[in-house]
């Protein structure tokens, strides 16, 4: 086997770029699994970033069933978002913000734990 000579360390022949839409359907669709399941009426979730280097900063709009808990969902998809562009693109993910657009209710008549009707 011969060398091939010439050529540096792959570091130094070049960069890898990940356009700001491709991390934003990593993201979108990393959210869409944590919500796990979206309301009938409902939209996909839909993600904006923004890379500056090694690092992304995620937008992401959803829509939830109701009742819920909020926060817990929100907590799911920042952590499974952040993950998975992390794994995926292999940028830094210090900031995922999450925009709940809509509620939509889960059953007619349905009220939340606790309520009184």
């Amino acid at each position: 086997m011969t060398a091939v000579t010439g050529r540096g360390a792959p570091a130094e022949r070049g960069e890898t770029r990940i356009a700001d839409r491709v991390v934003a359907k990593i993201a979108a669709q990393a959210a869409k699994e944590a919500v796990a399941e979206r309301p009938e009426a409902g939209a996909a979730p839909r993600a904006t970033v923004t890379v500056h280097r090694d690092t992304a900063r995620v937008r992401v709009s959803l829509e939830l069933g109701y009742p819920c808990d909020i926060g817990r969902r929100c907590r799911a998809v920042r952590r499974r978002v952040a993950e998975r562009v992390e794994a995926l693109a292999g940028m830094e993910v210090p900031e995922v913000a999450v925009r709940v657009e809509r509620l939509h209710p889960t059953g007619a008549g349905a009220a939340p734990e606790g309520s009184i009707r």
